[in-house]
């Protein structure tokens, strides 16, 4: 196994830990697992940046980075994931994934910056 595949599979390991926090309401160790997933994934993701014969690889490493940075409220890191990505040759359906991602975050920013505040469940049901 390649280290981008070690990297991806011991990040999707360390957010299934904190899937599994999350239900026992241990919310330090939720944290804390989606924070080295996050490092893992984005490390893996670098790697193949570069690499646009990898799709679609290369796209959902970015994706899943996205989405973990989002989970730990950061922000400006998942937008430069998804525009990384989408700068390259992803998937009609990764694609469209990746630009969901990107509405959901500026779409909870506006809100905010509004004075809106939505739960997690309302923000993606307006989202959907």
């Amino acid at each position: 196994m390649n280290k981008v595949q070690e990297l991806h599979r011991a990040a999707m390991n360390l957010a299934e830990q904190a899937d599994l926090a999350k239900l026992r309401g241990e919310n330090r160790q939720v944290q804390n697992a989606l924070r080295q997933a996050l490092k893992l994934e984005s490390e893996a993701a670098q790697m193949v940046a570069d690499d646009l014969d990898s799709e679609p690889t290369r796209s959902v490493l970015h994706r899943s980075a996205a989405s973990l940075a989002m989970e730990c409220g950061e922000f400006q890191m998942a937008e430069k994931l998804i525009a990384r990505a989408l700068a390259g040759s992803p998937p009609s359906d990764i694609e469209e994934e990746l630009k969901d991602l990107f509405m959901q975050i500026n779409l909870n920013h506006y809100l905010t910056r509004q004075g809106v505040q939505l739960t997690e469940t309302q923000l993606q049901l307006l989202a959907s």
